[in-house]
């Protein structure tokens, strides 16, 4: 199994304690010769980067996994979040209306938002509750990650065109701070504030090639994922339960618009794979919010486990109300 990480050494006996990015195999780590960079290796495309791979494991000085601390496995050029579970969307919505109905148009189309690729964590990683935040929540995802196809534009791809572009797969945890959300979706925009502020995604990028297999007749992998809050199972669901397998999520974020190298797409939170959908489900918040001190553990077949431990809340008012115009209240609420 090839899998492409970035990672430092904190004794700094062998490389100054830079980052360095290469391939693990078999518990040791591979370092690229050069000043490259797995975006690099996305950029020059998955059948290189495999010939590389040959060329480094098992030939050139490693080190072991043990002695490294991964960082995030690549510095995503975008990130597009989809919503493509639809039990993840019943139970979210049922925690809103206390009904579940998934509204018509979620099924016209595979529907994604925009995150900050520039607050991206790795495993390990303590993730700190943002200002203002009381309901912190996290939503176990599986990334697809865009990789260099000759004689292609990445623009209007096809689903099988776009399946060829798909590098490979990490694990991405979706950080969510349901209440801040929950505000600024009122607005009709976002969300905003209850997202930007942590994406983790890791342990590392495990390339297309050793999936190729698994996909079912449909284009889906049937693969299992897991969730658990301080060592306690939360939820687990498969990926082949999305609606749409990733060639079309890939695919349709291409239309008229372009996916690029080091493009980052998700495939939303699985089934049970987050505390909001739980809170629909169960009439209530539990299990609970979490706090200070809370651990995160997210695994999935395949690919690999990523955890992190929720750090203290920092405090700021962050809230800036709008001006009034002349002549109106600026308590007034839009109806």
């Amino acid at each position: 199994m090839v899998k492409l990480a970035r990672w430092m050494q904190p004794d700094k006996t062998h490389d100054g304690g830079a980052a360095r990015s290469g391939f693990i195999s078999r518990d040791r780590c591979y370092a690229l010769t050069d000043d490259r960079s797995t975006n690099d290796l996305l950029a020059l495309g998955l059948d290189e980067t495999l010939q590389l791979a040959q060329q480094l494991i098992g030939r050139a000085p490693s080190v072991p996994l043990a002695d490294v601390v991964l960082l995030a496995p690549l510095q995503p050029a975008s990130i597009r979040d989809f919503v493509a579970f639809e039990e993840h969307v019943e139970g979210v919505r049922k925690s809103i209306d206390g009904v579940g109905t998934v509204v018509a148009e979620w099924y016209e189309a595979p529907t994604f938002y925009f995150t900050n690729p520039h607050t991206v964590s790795a495993t390990g990683e303590e993730i700190g509750i943002p200002a203002g935040c009381d309901q912190l929540d996290f939503e176990t995802e599986v990334a697809a990650v865009v990789g260099y196809v000759g004689g292609s534009s990445g623009r209007n791809l096809t689903a099988d065109e776009a399946h060829r572009h798909i590098f490979g797969y990490t694990v991405f945890n979706d950080w969510s701070a349901r209440d801040l959300q929950r505000r600024e979706m009122k607005v009709s925009l976002g969300p905003c504030k209850g997202k930007d502020f942590a994406n983790t995604l890791g342990p590392w990028i495990v390339t297309a090639d050793e999936f190729a297999p698994r996909h079912d007749d449909d284009g889906f992998l049937p693969i299992a994922m897991t969730v658990q809050v301080n060592g306690e199972a939360v939820g687990q669901d498969r990926l082949s339960n999305m609606g749409w397998p990733f060639a079309e999520l890939v695919a349709y974020a291409s239309q008229d618009s372009v996916v690029v190298p080091g493009d980052v797409l998700g495939s939303g939170t699985c089934g049970s794979g987050c505390l909001a959908e739980l809170w629909g489900r169960h009439g209530g918040m539990v299990p609970p919010p979490l706090t200070t001190g809370d651990t995160v553990r997210m695994s999935v077949e395949g690919i690999g486990s990523i955890e992190n431990r929720v750090g203290p809340r920092r405090e700021a008012e962050t809230l800036v109300r709008a001006r009034a115009r002349p002549g109106t209240s600026p308590n007034r609420s839009a109806g």
